[in-house]
């Protein structure tokens, strides 16, 4: 069972809350323990374009890793959670709004991206994302390379971490 702060128990006392021309049932979103169970229910209370291409990146991202942790971060008051895919730190999350889904990686800045699947926030010093909307095809085959990237990118300075806390070198 979770445990909100009062002011989010509060906020989850009504049944729906709407935001612009969709609503989410927040007593379902809000019973959710693991952070697959948040995914799982965002994807069902969605329930169109958006849900469904976020359920295809969701099969894609554990393609490219299995090993891949979904997780739900950054809890607020006026948001239940990001979905978010962690290995050897955050790989990217998957937020959802009226026109798009966006996947944002949190070191996209750092990773190359022969393909040019980056759209979004393309000024950054660390993170890149990608807005996919309504009736757009994702390119599969580049997006799991991104994934198997960030996720190596992760698992390096994981590495570098350790080493310099251990006093050894990395090559």
């Amino acid at each position: 069972m979770l445990t909100f702060r009062p002011e989010l128990q509060v906020m989850l006392g009504a049944a729906e809350t709407s935001f612009g021309s969709w609503s989410f049932d927040m007593k379902k979103l809000a019973a959710v323990g693991s952070g697959s169970d948040f995914i799982d229910a965002k994807i069902n209370e969605l329930g169109d374009w958006r849900g469904k291409t976020l359920a295809r990146v969701r099969e894609l991202i554990h393609e490219a890793d299995p090993e891949i942790v979904e997780e739900r971060k950054w809890v607020k008051p006026n948001s239940l959670g990001t979905p978010v895919w962690s290995h050897g730190g955050i790989v990217c999350t998957g937020e959802t709004y009226k026109n798009a889904v966006k996947l944002t990686f949190a070191k996209g800045a750092a990773l190359k991206d022969p393909s040019h699947l980056f759209n979004s926030s393309l000024e950054g010093n660390v993170r890149r994302a990608i807005d996919i909307h309504e009736s757009e095809k994702i390119n599969e085959a580049a997006l799991k390379d991104l994934i198997r990237a960030a996720v190596a990118l992760n698992l390096k300075s994981a590495t570098r971490a350790i080493a310099k806390k251990t006093n050894r070198k990395i090559r």
